[in-house]
């Protein structure tokens, strides 16, 4: 039972204008089963006529031509009934197309409104220059580095670059931050020897 009221209290979604046209292709229906019947009782009374004809009975079969004289101006009568039918549906239904496309419309003034208020022309004006200065900065930073590396720390910027993209850390050595302690020479090579000397002088 619950289901039941709760199917009753759900707002219709045939609106008025669906009941028109639907109304009117019905009228235009009745009307082309309507001609379909004359046409079909016009063939039998002119069947008839020829026998009449036949039979002698001329004033009968002129008496039934003349009742399908007016029967065909019924016909062309109920052609243009249907004609009309026909043209105020394709009027309504293309009246409900432009309400569409006018709430369309109408929807999207106001969703570009919105959009105004919360962002203005100076505030884009604002964000675009802020974009480009952040750009010609990023130039000179780059043409700066391209002028003071040199070939080798270019190679091994693209060695470390490359090693990034494909997952690996490359590890750098770490510099020391006290100075390196100076190595004791041995005394062979702080005093030269006594035959080195000798050498020396003779060669002199």
């Amino acid at each position: 039972m619950g289901n039941v009221f709760g199917r009753k209290g759900r707002p219709s979604r045939v609106t008025d204008q669906d009941r028109a046209v639907l109304q009117l292709k019905q009228q235009r229906d009745k009307l082309r089963q309507y001609q379909k019947r004359i046409t079909l009782q016009q063939e039998k009374e002119r069947s008839l006529a020829k026998q009449l004809l036949k039979d002698g009975k001329k004033e009968r079969a002129l008496l039934l031509l003349k009742k399908k004289r007016y029967q065909d101006q019924l016909l062309d009568k109920t052609e243009n009934q249907i004609a009309n039918l026909e043209r105020m549906v394709q009027d309504i239904e293309f009246a409900q197309i432009e309400i569409k496309v006018i709430e369309g419309l109408k929807n999207g003034n106001e969703c570009l409104k919105k959009m105004h208020e919360v962002m203005s022309i100076e505030e884009v004006e604002r964000i675009l220059e802020e974009t480009q200065d952040g750009i010609e900065y990023q130039k000179q930073i780059d043409e700066l580095l391209a002028g003071s590396l040199t070939q080798e720390d270019e190679e091994a910027v693209l060695e470390e670059l490359e090693a990034i993209t494909q997952g690996e850390d490359v590890e750098l050595p770490e510099v020391p931050a006290e100075p390196l302690p100076e190595v004791p020479q041995p005394e062979s090579e702080r005093k030269p020897s006594k035959s080195h000397t000798d050498r020396e002088m003779l060669a002199a």
